[in-house]
C-alpha cells in the first residue's frame, strides 16, 4: 500500500516512547482516529496559540443526561469535527446515554475518509459529573 499525502504519520497520542527507544509513531487509520480524538478531547481556550480549536463538548460537564444535552453534544461534535479534520467528512453522529452508566454518553462518529473512501465508525465515551 502506497502512503498517502493526506492521511499521513506523526506522533502517537498519548506521547510515548516506541519499540526502537524513540517517539512513537502513528501512521494511516489509527492517525486519523487520534486526531479526531485530540479534536474531541479539547476544549476550546486549551491551547494558547490556537485558541479556537477543540470541541465545545466540554461545556456539557455538568448537564444532566437527557435528549437535549444528547442533541447539544451532537451538534458540537459534528462542527469541531467539520472544522478540525479535513480529512473526513462526517456522515452521521449519533449520541445516547450509556444504558450501564447513567453518567456517560456515548458519541457514536460514523465518517468517511477522504482519500481512500473508506466508511468508518469511532466511538468516544463522554463523562458527565452526576448531579447530587
Amino acid at each position: 500500500m502506497t502512503p498517502s499525502p493526506l492521511i499521513g504519520r506523526g506522533w502517537a497520542f498519548p506521547p510515548q516512547i516506541g519499540a526502537q527507544g524513540g517517539i512513537a509513531l502513528t501512521r494511516a487509520r489509527n492517525e486519523i482516529e487520534q486526531a479526531m480524538l485530540i479534536i474531541l478531547g479539547t476544549a476550546p481556550g486549551e491551547r494558547v496559540m490556537r485558541p479556537a480549536f477543540g470541541c465545545r463538548l466540554h461545556e456539557l460537564l455538568f448537564a444532566p443526561n437527557n435528549v437535549q444535552t444528547a442533541a447539544q453534544a451532537r451538534r458540537y461534535v459534528s462542527e469541531a469535527l467539520g472544522m478540525w479534520e479535513p480529512r473526513i467528512r462526517v456522515d452521521e453522529v449519533n449520541v445516547y446515554p450509556d444504558p450501564d452508566r447513567g453518567h456517560v454518553l456515548v458519541v457514536e462518529v460514523t465518517y468517511t475518509v477522504k482519500d481512500t473512501l473508506d466508511r468508518r465508525t469511532l466511538v468516544y465515551p463522554f463523562y458527565l459529573i452526576p448531579e447530587e
